[in-house]
Formats: structure tokens, C-alpha cells, sequence
């Protein structure tokens, strides 16, 4: 069977438009000696069921989670993931869902965003929050473009306790507009609130903070919002949304616009992604919100219902009034967090999270007893920790891994200072049997 959908003839008509006799000529840039020239040695086709057989045994080539036990997080989680999630997102009405712009047809996708950036404001403590954004590290640096724009100011302080990763994305963000941006060194596994002060000055638009941080430890964002607001700056907080189950909101701590990966929220770890950035700020911040919103209005006849009440990116509107250039959102990742937090509500995400500090407490515990390891500080911590290991976490990882335990991340690649430390996570699913078992071959390391 051919899957070319053009025939000779169009082939040919395309041709001369371009001024060509053959298709070899549109690749004539390309040196000789790149280009393959000869047949393809391709197998016969197989039949359904030959191929389906082949492609279990490439999966099987691969470990994940549902085979080793995963002490590994670092912005992606290994959580509980309800059943019911992947049926409601197998429906037909969701599995390609893409932009409602008829709402008299799209009532199902639009209430499910708005039940989502509902859902978003409790946690967050915010008053709007848009239809959703790429990733965590995108919606950060979204929400440091946000401040730049409503304080008019060209540079952003970032603490080192932020995501690796996410400071990089913020970096490349900031490079186009020529935003400065300046980093905050932590101590004890926290950002002191002291050389948050030295780097603040009367242009600095917004403080970046993560929340509980990289290390799983707890940031002062009361203090940090007093020194952000101090000299006129916004206090952007990158929140964890399991944490939120427990922790006070940011919001009623002082930030102004609040991000975070919602991965957590019932969104597998798919080899990482796709997954879903959330967005949530003050309501005299909405109108630089990136994407678009979906409000509660009447129809005709008085019934409730929905719409995209604000749309500000720039195909919809004049590119220079436009606060971001964000194409789509991740309505299916959305959904699936909308599902989970139904699912299993304010008492239930309490309980995850709890269930979260509960083993982290315990894992540390263990982990400190252990001949060969220990913790360097001893800052409040949720859902992970850091570890000094006596074998390089390297050497840890490879034995833990030939066990079938995934340990956690070497610190060192990302802070040079962290050598032989690593980031270890612990979430709802890991048993008291585990955490045992890892902190009994760590000390067989030693």
C-alpha cells in the first residue's frame, strides 16, 4: 500500500511550478556522499498481530515504574494515578480536544477548563488562573514575562533553589526582551531572605521562588514577599500542587502570580511529557496572563454557561498588545487534573500529601542512621530530601538500579558545590518495606 497521496501527474505539475525535473534536484544541496543511493533492506510487512508481538518486546526492553520501585522525582513524580482518570480521558468527547472556539458546541470542553482554573485558585490562593500552559518551566518563565510587563522593569532575581532546569527556560525566555537576570544563592537548603535583600533593587520586576524548593525544603515566603514588595517587585512562586493539599497557599503568603508543573495532578510520567504548566494570579494581573481564560456567563434563555471570555495572544489579537505567543494549551492534561482533584478532593489531597510528609520523615530518619550517609542540613523538607552517600551517587545508582530500585538524582551536573550528594523522593506509593529496603543496601554500600 502507497502512502503517498499524490499522483505522478500532481508530481509532475509541482515540479514545473518550481522550475525542476526530478525530485533528486530538491535535495541537491546535500553532498553526494550523504545521500544513500541504493535500496532500503526493509523486512516484508507483518501482519497485526506479528507487529504487535514485536513491539511488546521492544516496551519490555524498558523499565519504568510499574517495574522498579522509584525514589527518583526532581520535577517528575511517581504518584498515585485513580483508575478512573484514563477512562474519563478516553472519551471521545476529550481525547482530541483542542480549542472550543463555538461554544455552542464546545459547552462540555469549556466547563471542564473553567472547573479547572477553579480548581487551580483554591489551590493556589489566587483569583484567576488561565487555561493552562506547556510545562512548569515555561509557566515560570511566563509568569516572570508577566511581571516585566506590569512593573515596566527589565530584570528578575531567581533563587538557586529553583528548578535547574526551569532556570535555564527562564534564561532562554529572558534573552529575546533583554531581561537581566540574577540569582540568589541558598544556605542550609533555603534562600536566606538577607541576600534576597542585597540583590533586590528599584528594577528588579519579579522574585523567583520555588515552593517547597528543588531540595523539597521551605521556603520563607512571607519574608521573600516582604522583600519583593519592599522595593516594588512581584513575588512569582513555582508551587508543588500536592504540597498545596497541606502548606498554606502562596497567595495568602504574599505572591502575586503563582506557577508550577502540574504533573502530580493524575498525569503519568510518559518518559516526560506531555505534561501540564498551571498559571494563577491577582485579578489587576489578568489582562498579562499568556493564553486564554474561560468564563461563567447566561445564554439566551438565562441558562449557565460558558465561553473564552479572554483570548490575549497574538493571533487573536495585534501582536504588539499581545502578552504571549503561546499557541495552545494542554486541554487533555487539563482535564485529567480536573478529573483527579474530583476524584479525590480537599480531604483527599490532603491526605496524599500527608501520607508524603509522613514517609519523607520516615526515609530521612532511616537515612541518617545509615553508616556512610548523611543529610547536610536539617531544614523542614515534603516530599524530597538531599543525601551526602558514601559510594559517588553514581556507583549508588548503578547497584540500586541492578536491585530494581531507581535512586535518586545526582545533585552534582547541577550544583558543582553538591558533589556525592543526590535528591531523594518519597511519595504516597512508596511502602515502609521500601524505605526500609533502601536505606539496608545503602548501608551495604558503605
Amino acid at each position: 500500500m502507497h502512502y503517498i497521496p499524490h499522483t505522478a501527474r500532481e508530481r509532475r505539475q509541482m515540479l514545473a511550478a518550481l522550475g525542476l525535473d526530478s525530485t533528486d534536484q530538491l535535495f541537491q544541496d546535500i553532498p553526494r556522499e550523504l545521500l544513500f543511493n541504493g535500496e532500503l533492506r526493509v523486512e516484508g510487512g507483518w501482519s497485526e498481530m506479528e507487529l504487535a508481538g514485536h513491539l511488546s518486546g521492544l516496551a519490555r526492553m524498558n523499565s519504568g515504574t510499574d517495574e522498579l520501585v522509584c525514589f527518583l522525582g526532581a520535577g517528575a513524580y511517581d504518584h498515585y494515578i485513580p483508575s478512573a482518570v484514563k477512562h474519563v480521558l478516553s472519551r471521545s468527547e476529550f481525547y482530541t480536544a483542542y480549542t472550543p472556539y463555538q461554544p455552542e458546541i464546545s459547552q462540555g470542553v469549556l466547563q471542564s477548563i473553567f472547573e479547572y482554573q477553579s480548581m487551580i485558585c483554591l489551590l493556589t490562593g489566587m483569583d484567576v488562573a488561565n487555561a493552562s500552559m506547556y510545562d512548569g518551566a515555561s509557566a515560570l518563565a511566563e509568569g516572570a514575562l508577566m511581571a516585566c510587563a506590569a512593573t515596566k522593569r527589565d530584570a528578575v532575581v531567581v533563587a538557586r533553589t529553583v528548578h535547574p532546569e526551569y532556570r535555564e527556560v527562564l534564561r532562554t525566555y529572558m534573552f529575546g526582551p533583554g531581561v537581566a537576570v540574577k540569582e540568589v544563592p541558598f544556605r542550609d537548603g533555603v534562600t536566606p531572605v538577607e541576600e534576597v535583600i542585597q540583590q533586590l533593587d528599584k528594577n528588579t520586576a519579579a522574585l523567583l521562588v520555588q515552593y517547597p524548593n528543588f531540595f523539597g525544603s521551605m521556603e520563607d515566603l512571607n519574608g521573600l514577599a516582604e522583600a519583593a514588595h519592599a522595593v516594588g517587585a512581584l513575588l512569582v512562586v513555582c508551587a508543588d500542587p500536592i504540597a498545596l493539599g497541606l502548606l498554606q497557599a502562596p497567595g495568602s503568603c504574599g505572591a502575586d502570580i503563582v506557577v508550577g508543573e502540574g504533573q502530580s495532578l493524575g498525569i503519568p510520567l510518559s518518559y516526560g511529557g506531555p505534561h501540564l504548566g498551571f498559571l494563577a494570579c491577582k485579578e489587576k494581573l489578568m489582562r498579562r496572563m499568556p493564553g486564554r481564560i474561560v468564563g461563567q456567563t447566561v445564554d439566551v434563555e438565562g441558562r449557565r454557561s460558558f465561553v473564552l471570555t479572554l483570548q490575549a495572544r497574538e493571533q487573536h489579537i495585534r501582536r504588539e498588545k499581545a502578552t504571549s505567543n503561546i499557541c495552545s494549551n494542554q486541554a487533555l492534561c487539563a482535564l485529567a487534573a480536573t478529573v483527579y482533584l474530583s476524584l479525590v478532593g480537599r480531604e483527599g489531597l490532603r491526605r496524599v500529601a500527608e501520607l508524603c510528609l509522613q514517609k519523607i520523615a520516615y526515609a530521612k530518619k532511616l537515612l541518617s542512621g545509615v553508616s556512610g550517609c548523611r543529610l547536610p542540613w536539617h531544614s523542614p523538607t515534603f516530599k524530597e530530601f538531599v543525601v551526602k552517600t558514601g559510594p559517588s551517587p553514581r556507583e549508588v545508582n548503578r547497584r540500586l538500579l541492578q536491585q530494581g530500585i531507581l535512586g535518586g538524582l545526582d545533585l552534582e551536573p547541577y550544583y558543582p558545590e553538591l558533589a556525592g550528594h543526590m535528591l531523594i523522593c518519597v511519595t504516597e506509593k512508596r511502602t515502609r518495606q521500601e524505605i526500609e529496603s533502601l536505606a539496608e543496601r545503602l548501608g551495604a554500600m558503605s
